[in-house]
């Protein structure tokens, strides 16, 4: 399926981590890659003008695509912070608790992010809180929400919108597993397949939780990827088999990964063909085309496809190292693991 894989590389983010101590993160390099997308506006009458005056910063926050960026470096040793608009490290790095390593970042609610980290066949995750400067404020553990499993380089994280379940993908041989586990009480449910498969683009709309299903075969003597079907879970329901998912959208030619808008009637697609790249709208009732997003030209698959905390502003990261957003530029991603803004 195409996810990034975690191997080490040399890039232009990548500084020494110095253990058990926050490093300085120097690496220079642009990084301009400001997110726009599908645009849901969820307007809210307001009983004062006192109100109203305090909902206007909110609506304008969530129109503008965030400033800083999270980066979790392919040696899963830290965590760094980078202004898109001005292409430099904020603060220092953020190293990883001893004896993890950072696998997964998201974007949660209240502007903050939940990073996986990971060692002997378990997850756990942390909340990075920044300062307004985009600083790394807090690295706090979030000690009820832990996953057993094994982490590869084809897991996934999405938070959900009321910032409380995670959910998270791990593996036993090829077979995948999700699982959603609250933050608050630990209460945890899976989710299991009994056929080898990677599963992939983790997204939420209210308590609907979207991936992708990539079944694998053996072509030739290789494990392969037959197909690419969006599928979608109620969260609500009782965990066991991910056959009780639903079937949603078989991705044409050239897709391998989709997110769920938060109102849960579209899913986005990356879609490649002849070298270009366009975000392309499905209407969910029917799996119909709607209307594409933005099209860039593109080296190689998409293999990540990301939203922002608001569900609003997208961004892709194709195979060739490069991430892709609407009106700027492609920038090199080939260093990072994830990334989240």
């Amino acid at each position: 399926m195409g996810r990034r894989q975690k191997d080490p590389a040399p890039g232009s983010w990548v500084v020494e981590v110095r253990k058990r101590a926050v490093p300085l993160s120097m690496a220079a390099g642009a990084a301009l890659f400001v997110a726009a997308g599908l645009d849901v506006v969820h307007r809210h009458q307001s009983a004062s003008d006192e109100k109203y005056a305090a909902a206007k910063p909110a609506a304008k926050s969530e129109s503008t695509p965030p400033r800083f960026v999270v980066g979790v470096r392919k040696a899963g040793d830290g965590l760094v912070v980078r202004d898109v608009r001005e292409g430099e490290d904020v603060g220092l790095a953020v190293a990883a608790p001893a004896g993890r390593r950072f696998h997964q970042v998201a974007p949660a609610k209240g502007g903050s992010y939940v990073v996986a980290s990971y060692a002997s066949r378990t997850v756990e995750f942390q909340r990075l809180r920044l300062e307004k400067s985009g600083r790394p404020k807090a690295l706090e553990n979030l000690p009820k929400a832990t996953v057993p499993g094994i982490s590869t380089s084809f897991s996934d994280l999405a938070v959900s919108p009321d910032g409380d379940r995670i959910a998270y993908v791990t593996y036993r041989g090829n077979a995948g597993r999700i699982d959603v586990v609250s933050t608050s009480t630990g209460t945890r449910k899976v989710w299991t397949a009994a056929s080898p498969a990677h599963i992939n683009s983790l997204s939420w709309a209210g308590d609907t939780l979207a991936f992708v299903w990539h079944p694998l075969r053996m072509v030739a003597g290789k494990v392969t990827e037959v197909r690419h079907q969006v599928r979608t879970l109620d969260t609500k329901g009782q965990g066991g088999d991910l056959k009780m998912s639903k079937a949603v959208l078989t991705l044409p030619k050239g897709g391998t990964t989709a997110v769920l808008a938060r109102d849960g009637r579209t899913l986005v697609a990356g879609i490649v063909q002849n070298g270009q790249l366009s975000l392309q709208a499905f209407t969910v009732a029917t799996g119909r085309p709607a209307n594409a997003l933005w099209k860039q030209k593109v080296s190689g698959s998409v293999t990540r496809l990301g939203t922002d905390r608001t569900g609003r502003h997208f961004l892709a990261t194709a195979s060739d190292g490069r991430l892709h957003a609407q009106d700027v530029p492609p920038v090199t991603g080939v260093d990072l693991a994830d990334a989240a803004w």
